[in-house]
């Protein structure tokens, strides 16, 4: 018996648009099936400080805060105008860059978040 496409899962990666949803193929931010789900935390937002992956280069990963997607990207921004510097939001993960922990625990905390350190 020969498999299709269909049964390997579909398309997860095209180089045009990047992360694609499995099931309506089209790209994570215009899915239109609205499959992809971040699973729902425990109410405590981890920030870490991390360097794996990124040449030793220290970023700030903020993680578990229960916003949406648009809510999120716009506290990345508040975040990263805090501490001074660039960043992104992937994958419901805030990345700051630079070793940002204590401000950004402390924006967070102000803005009524229950924050933990994560990671040593």
């Amino acid at each position: 018996m020969k498999k299709t496409l269909s049964d390997l899962g579909g398309l997860v990666y095209s180089t045009e648009v990047g992360r694609t949803c499995p099931t309506c193929r089209f790209a994570i931010a215009a899915c239109t099936c609205h499959q992809i789900k971040r699973p729902a935390g425990d109410g405590i937002v981890r920030v870490s400080r991390e360097t794996k992956g990124r040449a030793g280069k220290g970023v700030t990963l903020v993680r578990g805060v229960p916003l949406d997607d648009e809510a999120l990207i716009a506290l990345g921004k508040k975040l990263k105008a805090a501490c001074g510097s660039g960043g992104t939001v992937k994958e419901g993960v805030i990345e700051v860059q630079g070793d940002h922990v204590d401000k950004v625990m402390a924006s967070l905390v102000a803005q009524g978040f229950t924050v933990k350190r994560a990671g040593g």
